[in-house]
């Protein structure tokens, strides 16, 4: 996976590790034949995301002990599923981005341009 690049086309950078993120739990957006959700685009909650996505079926913010998951609150980063980032821009909730911890693979379902326009800076 060290070899995975981001949608800048450099080496995929961390997207955080408090709390610890990605499919595969090792604080980077990588993804893989078992991520069905695409879990590639390093996001910074916001309460509005937040909010929206407990809406649509995908409570983030409350704590699953069973699993590890200490819930999201605004300000945390979190490697989401492409399609529910695109969903959220649409709907215009979508959370600014890292740009540097964001899969390429995210360019399979969302537009650059897209991402740069909700992008902040620093991993």
């Amino acid at each position: 996976m060290a070899e995975a690049k981001n949608v800048l086309g450099e080496d995929l950078q961390p997207c955080s590790t408090a709390p610890m993120t990605g499919f595969y739990r090792d604080g980077c957006c990588h993804t893989g034949a078992g991520d069905f959700g695409r879990h590639v685009v390093c996001a910074e909650m916001t309460e509005s995301f937040l909010t929206y996505t407990r809406a649509q079926g995908n409570d983030l913010s409350t704590p699953v002990p069973a699993f590890q998951f200490p819930g999201l609150k605004p300000g945390d980063r979190w490697c989401l599923c492409a399609a529910r980032w695109q969903e959220a821009l649409e709907d215009g909730v979508a959370p600014p981005v890292v740009l540097a911890a964001t899969h390429a693979a995210a360019l399979e379902t969302v537009n650059l341009a897209d991402l740069k326009a909700h992008a902040v800076e620093g991993v």
